[in-house]
């Protein structure tokens, strides 16, 4: 993976005076509720110029990005977990990766979004439309990964991942995913929260912890303005009892590498290879769709994997 350059100062100042990226694992009410904050304003930023996206993009793919870290907080070592949506309307569908570790990537489908009109709000409801939300789990304990589907009810990523979790899996969940712009466009704050009961957990006490997120401040603008995930658990969950029981880091990483597409390349039949060596164009251009990275391969360079 190539990470490009984020060439705004007034940016870059702001992304070094704030919270680093990283994911808060904690316990509410005894254990009976397990809650994972995000804070990740740098990630969606180099996201967002790796893919060379816009506000709308910027907001969809954000969201997924932290939705997708937020699910790491219930798998370990080398497990992974990825959501794909799949719709109707003008964004037409994303996928979305995430390992235990906390390495997040994942593209749109559709980038630019189509849009006929200027946005008037950040509901992505119109955008999404009819579609299907899926999620799969790659864990090392199986043999092979397990994926639940559900219709998206809400055009809304948090709600639907919340009824991914109440459908597909029977356990109440919630979804907060935030992302706060500046005047200019900036996406300078960026956050998550998930909450998940375990067994114990009675009725009551997720009926006021939900009166709880209510009351909690807009995440994307907390975190813009230098706000901190232990403060913030602490402060927001205060009659719960919080206790924080682990913390990661969580950034935009891909695995894509040159030498992993020069195998690809070297793998294409014969009939394919001569076509290009013929007509080229060279460079010839590849691109990890995951990350947004470019890898240029000349003339001479493919003539030397071909010929190997």
């Amino acid at each position: 993976m190539i990470k490009q350059k984020i060439t705004d100062n007034s940016l870059i100042n702001h992304l070094a005076n704030i919270e680093t990226d990283k994911i808060d694992i904690f316990l509410l009410n005894k254990g009976t509720v397990r809650g994972a904050l995000l804070h990740g304003t740098k990630m969606i930023n180099q996201m967002r110029v790796n893919h060379n996206l816009g506000i709308l993009e910027t907001l969809t793919l954000g969201q997924s990005y932290m939705g997708a870290g937020l699910m790491t907080s219930m798998v370990k070592g080398n497990d992974r977990i990825s959501f794909a949506i799949e719709c109707g309307g003008p964004i037409k569908g994303l996928s979305v990766e995430a390992s235990a570790n906390g390495n997040i990537r994942g593209y749109l489908f559709a980038n630019p979004i189509p849009i006929t009109k200027p946005v008037e709000s950040f509901d992505l409801s119109p955008f999404f439309g009819p579609g299907f939300l899926s999620v799969t789990k790659h864990l090392e304990s199986s043999k092979q990964p397990f994926t639940g589907q559900v219709m998206m009810q809400h055009g809304r990523i948090a709600k639907d991942l919340a009824n991914y979790f109440l459908e597909s899996e029977q356990i109440k969940t919630a979804f907060i995913l935030s992302v706060y712009f500046d005047k200019e466009g900036r996406s300078i704050g960026a956050g998550g929260l998930f909450l998940q009961a375990l067994p114990g957990a009675k009725d009551t006490a997720l009926e006021s912890l939900e009166e709880s997120i209510e009351k909690m401040p807009s995440l994307g603008k907390y975190f813009a303005t230098g706000g901190s995930t232990h403060k913030l658990i602490n402060e927001s969950f205060k009659d719960f009892s919080p206790e924080i029981i682990g913390e990661k880091p969580v950034s935009f990483n891909c695995e894509c590498s040159k030498e992993r597409f020069t195998s690809f390349i070297a793998s294409m039949d014969k009939a394919d290879r001569d076509e290009i060596l013929k007509n080229g164009p060279f460079p010839m251009v590849t691109t990890c769709h995951n990350c947004g990275t470019d890898y240029n391969f000349s003339k001479e360079e493919l003539q030397a994997v071909f010929s190997n």
